[in-house]
């Protein structure tokens, strides 16, 4: 699989590439995180399509590193659990390559009005659910009283 990504990467690069400019940056290995953040800011867009959940902060830290008044465009995987609250992103199938590169051509071409929208509200989402009040809303989760149905007999349940 590696491979077949170097190949690809590198004939789109060598077809669209520049001397000045290559649309893709294929990077597979590891980063200290303020190259990443480097990276993610530098990037029009960021393609986050995960198969099934997972690369939830890969989709954050991109949408924390971007310049807001030149922000880029996040494209994330419906299977992603950042897409049910990241709702101001381009959310595809990543089993629909049709879709993934109609998403792409999407971001790249968007107006800078709906970029910083976009991003904003992502942004708000980022500031509204960070770790404090995840944890705060987990904790309030714990210690309310359980809801069981009746046909179980018993009708008053709590945590002790």
């Amino acid at each position: 699989m590696e491979r077949h990504i170097d190949e690809t990467a590198g004939r789109v690069n060598g077809k669209y590439g520049e001397a000045s400019w290559t649309p893709i940056r294929y990077v597979n290995r590891a980063h200290s995180r303020s190259a990443l953040v480097g990276l993610y800011r530098s990037a029009d867009v960021g393609l986050v399509t995960p198969l099934r959940d997972g690369m939830n902060l890969v989709a954050k830290e991109y949408v924390a590193s971007q310049d807001p008044e030149d922000p880029g465009v996040l494209i994330l995987s419906r299977f992603a659990g950042a897409a049910v609250e990241c709702e101001a992103a381009l959310l595809v199938n990543p089993y629909d390559p049709e879709s993934v590169g109609s998403a792409i051509a999407q971001a790249l071409a968007m107006p800078l009005d709906e970029r910083r929208g976009r991003h904003d509200a992502l942004f708000q989402v980022l500031m509204t659910n960070d770790v404090e009040s995840w944890g705060e809303r987990f904790l309030i989760a714990l210690t309310r009283p359980l809801n069981l149905p009746n046909w179980l007999g018993q009708t008053d349940f709590s945590l002790v």
